[in-house]
């Protein structure tokens, strides 16, 4: 994999970004990992730079309170769009950016394509439960089609076969009860779509309560739908640590108690944290994007750039292949 890292995106950038980058670098020595921005800026970040390490150099960052798409049409060098770019152009197999996420999205669009027939791309999130579960849409594509919600179906089915390492992913629809006629009409449209098309391993609706009973391996929903879903599920995990953290240090015996528990804490500590995965994949384009937290840090960068390796190069094409053999299906059906 050759893996373009927009080093001046985000919160922390570029030294969290760029730490998190050459730590990468070395734990992947097969790969290839380039780090674009601004040459002097980025350069005096790196004090040994691994061989499979380079530099590209480019304009400054998009703002994350900026508009993306009048800011990438202002500013064509920014260091997003220049990593859009060497996707484009084949120099790179995927780009990874912790700046603005509309602006990481734009460029994805704009600089590398969607996959034919993919309407519009779903970000593809890990949510932190005990099982691992993909959720998409996380917030790419607010107003979908039935279409739309079965391309995701087939996009995550394949992603989630490639990164967990499964064989066959169980595709559950986000709903309000499990019953089929449950729901307003993209849902009710959407479950019939997807039950019918024969291209996914659907196991029906899946209820808000049973999102992390590992009744499915893929959930699919709207973007809406899918970024309170994930926002939520973040808040609750982090909320339920804190009152555990405050419950065993409230006395003497707690904290006998939580000396104990604490390697197993860390643990789950460690699971629960957004940072363990590093970023979000975005589904629907030529090629590997990964949009990382605004706050990234060093391991989260890390995290993020060891992903974009598991899912392997070649993603795309298999995405493209789902879709086309759904299409290809769906047409025969039809005649």
């Amino acid at each position: 994999m050759r893996i373009a890292v927009d080093a001046l995106g985000g919160d922390e950038a570029p030294g969290e970004i760029v730490s998190g980058a050459v730590a990468a670098a070395r734990r992947l020595p097969e790969d290839e990992v380039l780090l674009v921005g601004d040459g002097a800026r980025v350069s005096k970040h790196v004090a040994e730079r691994p061989e499979n390490l380079s530099l590209r150099d480019s304009g400054g960052a998009i703002g994350m309170e900026e508009e993306p798409a009048s800011a990438l049409r202002a500013r064509p060098d920014a260091s997003v769009a220049v990593a859009a770019r060497l996707v484009r152009s084949g120099e790179a197999d995927a780009v990874f950016s912790a700046g603005n996420t509309g602006a990481t999205v734009a460029a994805a669009l704009l600089g590398i394509g969607r996959l034919d027939g993919c309407r519009r791309p779903a970000i593809a999130t890990v949510l932190p439960f005990s099982s691992s579960v993909l959720l998409l849409d996380a917030g790419a594509t607010t107003m979908c089609r039935p279409q739309d919600l079965l391309n995701f179906a087939i996009l995550g089915g394949v992603f989630a076969e490639r990164y967990f390492g499964i064989e066959r992913a169980r595709i559950g629809l986000i709903n309000v009860g499990e019953e089929t006629g449950k729901g307003d009409d993209l849902a009710k449209e959407s479950h019939a779509l997807i039950r019918n098309s024969g291209a996914v391993r659907f196991v029906g609706n899946v209820e808000g309560r049973d999102i992390g009973s590992g009744v499915a391996d893929v959930l699919v929903t709207d973007g809406f739908t899918g970024n309170v879903v994930l926002k939520t599920a973040e808040g609750v995990s982090r909320e339920i640590f804190s009152m555990l953290r405050s419950a065993m240090t409230s006395g003497t015996a707690s904290k006998l108690a939580a000396g104990i528990l604490r390697p197993r804490l860390r643990g789950l500590r460690d699971r629960l944290d957004p940072e363990q995965y590093g970023g979000s994949f975005l589904l629907g384009v030529k090629g590997s994007v990964v949009i990382g937290h605004g706050n990234s840090r060093s391991r989260g960068v890390e995290n993020a750039l060891l992903g974009i390796s598991r899912a392997g190069a070649g993603l795309s094409d298999a995405l493209q292949k789902a879709l086309d053999s759904a299409n290809a299906r769906s047409t025969g059906e039809a005649t």
